[in-house]
């Protein structure tokens, strides 16, 4: 078996010596403070003791007083009953002649029935034996303490002091005054020592003859005994006090000393330790900081860091390649960076200056334009917030930048998707209108036809009146631009403008295609019902788009009504388009200063089944023989370009409402 080496055996005899020392000094240390508990108990003791005897003495003397001022028997009961009162260890007061037969007497108000089990004359033999010893010394005597017996089936430990009345030299018998034992523990002592102990009078053989407090619980107790010597009678008063557990560490001086012993063995164990945490700190900081450096040059977002003035402090690899400068040409640069445009220079100032005097930064950051080395310029993001020390104190600030080139090129190829989309759509609408306003023209083609017949008939009659031929022409050129009317509705459109949103009243949207609506709907037989709230306000929008929409959903509605269903006669076969504001609200229920306005286009068809639900904006999906499918997924790419929104819900008693939301102006 291998032994262990020597170093590790002087350790263990070293520990094992300073464990034995400790012991030595914890047993020691409570023995010293169980002696001084006891000390201090016996002092108390004897105080206590001291308090007792001092008031008998006081007692004695208020006693003597009361034959100053009642000299007679009938004098005598008022202020014996207040002196009882005053003095609760006393139960009784008599006043005996020479020969102890009784002249005056009084009981306390504090102690009922007293004498209700046995007579006062079965105590005259204890009366007697202290009124000869009080006699025989001419001042106050007690006599041995006995227990007497009361009604309620207790009892109580009784003494009886008897005090010679002498007045102007010549004596005039006894007065007796007869303690209670628990009374004189109660009313003689001090309460403050008397905290958590117990106090009992006994005999000398530890009989316990009257009972104030006791100890609570099974503790081991520590006592001390004092005598109370009374002329004529000695008691024993034993106070007890709970023994102090004794912890581990006795005093505050014992742990000190321990814990200096035990620290000077663990020293150089925590020493060792201490190293070897240290080192393994330093590698965890180490690779903390190499992982922070990787993953800050692995950012596609460029990072910078400026104080308070503005210099750069830091600049990742990303911020770099973004601008084209190198880390050591950027940190430590200050205003006007190397990166701003020479024409933006005086107002990137005056914004810097803002944020350098305090001013709250935007946690959606703010959109700038930067220049690169090569003099190329590119869109950013910013996103800057203050950078805090470990001491709460701002030391200046943290940019997140994003380029927003490739952004801007996305959005200028989905932008032109989008045109694209809508001119395809607005022919495919004006493909379905054609079987219409083929039908349509040919009306006033055919009056036209028919007026031009008559007026050549008029002319070959020479007896034709003029006028007749006059109302005849009249007739041509009104059907003429009734036709042309419906054309230049078509074409303007169809016609390709450019999108500028602008301000348009609700109403000029309606007008601009209610010529469209009235033809379809007088084929149809169907009413056109509108309605705008009054003080509806107007729309930002592009027009031509919005009323692409209005067309297209009012258009949907009168084919979801075939010819008789619903039938005229139920007042349902109509298309109602209503137009009011309405105010939007927040997530937590808040109106938002922003207002809108909703457009409402109801039908009264059967309605929309559940399959059909579900795929209604869905491009090229369609219920119609002759339909592309564009139309609706059309209508809500317009509505959320303009930032509002297309839904659709049940109308009663049937039918579907189309409803869409556009800023208002």
């Amino acid at each position: 078996m291998k032994r262990p080496p020597r170093r590790w055996l002087l350790w263990g005899a070293l520990l094992l010596l300073v464990v034995l020392l400790l012991g030595v000094l914890v047993f020691l240390a409570a023995e010293y403070e169980e002696s001084r508990d006891q000390e201090a108990l016996e002092r108390d003791a004897a105080a206590l003791a001291g308090d007792i005897r001092s008031g008998l003495v006081r007692n004695v003397q208020t006693l003597q007083a009361l034959h100053s001022v009642a000299p007679t028997a009938a004098s005598w009961q008022d202020p014996a009953a207040e002196l009882l009162e005053q003095h609760r260890e006393l139960v009784r007061l008599e006043w005996r002649d020479a020969g102890l037969r009784l002249l005056a007497e009084r009981d306390s108000s504090y102690v009922s029935d007293l004498y209700g089990q046995m007579a006062r004359t079965q105590a005259l033999p204890d009366v007697r034996q202290a009124c000869e010893s009080a006699q025989r010394v001419s001042g106050p005597s007690f006599s041995p303490s006995y227990f007497w017996p009361m009604s309620s089936g207790l009892g109580m430990e009784l003494m009886e002091m008897c005090l010679p009345v002498v007045r102007a030299g010549a004596a005039e018998g006894y007065l007796v005054a007869t303690y209670a034992l628990p009374g004189l523990l109660s009313e003689l002592t001090n309460k403050a020592l008397l905290r958590n102990r117990g106090l009992a009078f006994t005999e000398v053989d530890g009989t316990r003859l009257a009972l104030h407090s006791t100890v609570s619980g099974s503790r081991s107790l520590q006592v001390a005994s004092a005598l109370l010597d009374l002329p004529g009678h000695t008691l024993m008063l034993r106070l007890e006090s709970p023994r102090r557990v004794v912890g581990l560490f006795p005093n505050v001086l014992t742990a000190v000393v321990g814990a200096l012993s035990l620290a000077l063995l663990a020293v150089l164990v925590l020493l060792g330790r201490d190293m070897r945490r240290r080192q393994r700190a330093e590698t965890e900081v180490a690779e903390a900081l190499a992982f922070r450096k990787a993953m800050e040059n692995s950012l596609v977002t460029g990072l910078r860091a400026r104080d308070m003035n503005g210099r750069v402090t830091y600049v990742n690899p990303a911020f770099c390649q973004m601008v084209g400068f190198s880390a050591s040409e950027l940190i430590g640069s200050g205003l006007p960076a190397p990166w701003w445009p020479p024409e933006l220079v005086n107002e990137y100032q005056q914004r810097q200056a803002v944020r350098l005097a305090g001013q709250v930064l935007p946690r959606e950051g703010y959109e700038s334009v930067f220049q690169r080395k090569d003099g190329t310029r590119f869109p950013v993001l910013i996103i800057e917030a203050p950078l805090i020390d470990a001491q709460g104190t701002q030391t200046g600030f943290m940019s997140a930048i994003l380029d927003l080139s490739e952004q801007r090129r996305v959005e200028e190829l989905n932008r032109a998707s989008q045109e694209r989309l809508q001119a395809t759509a607005r022919l495919a609408t004006v493909g379905e209108m054609a079987s219409l306003l083929s039908h349509e023209l040919n009306q006033p083609l055919a009056a036209i036809a028919s007026y031009a017949s008559g007026s050549l008939n008029l002319l070959d009659d020479a007896d034709a009146p003029p006028d007749l031929l006059r109302q005849a022409m009249q007739r041509v050129s009104e059907q003429a631009e009734r036709a042309g009317r419906v054309i230049k509705s078509v074409a303007d459109f169809v016609r390709r403008r450019e999108q500028v949103r602008e301000a348009v009243a609700p109403a000029d949207l309606l007008e601009a295609i209610l010529p469209l609506l009235g033809l379809q709907a007088k084929k149809l037989g169907i009413r056109v019902e509108t309605r705008i709230a009054p003080g509806c306000p107007a729309v930002l929008c592009d027009r031509t788009m919005v009323e692409q929409v209005l067309l297209n959903l009012a258009r949907n509605g009168m084919q979801a009504m075939p010819e008789g269903d619903p039938p005229l006669a139920s007042g349902l076969r109509s298309i109602q388009i209503h137009i009011a504001p309405r105010r939007a609200q927040s997530a937590d229920g808040e109106p938002l200063r922003k207002s809108w306005v909703e457009f409402a286009v109801t039908d009264h068809g059967k309605g929309l089944s559940d399959e059909v639900r579900e795929k209604l904006f869905t491009p090229f999906f369609t219920t119609k023989a002759e339909g592309m499918g564009l139309g609706l997924s059309l209508c809500r790419t317009v509505i959320e370009q303009h930032g509002g929104a297309l839904t659709f819900e049940p109308a009663q008693p049937r039918g579907t409402v189309f409803r869409f939301t556009l800023p208002g102006v």
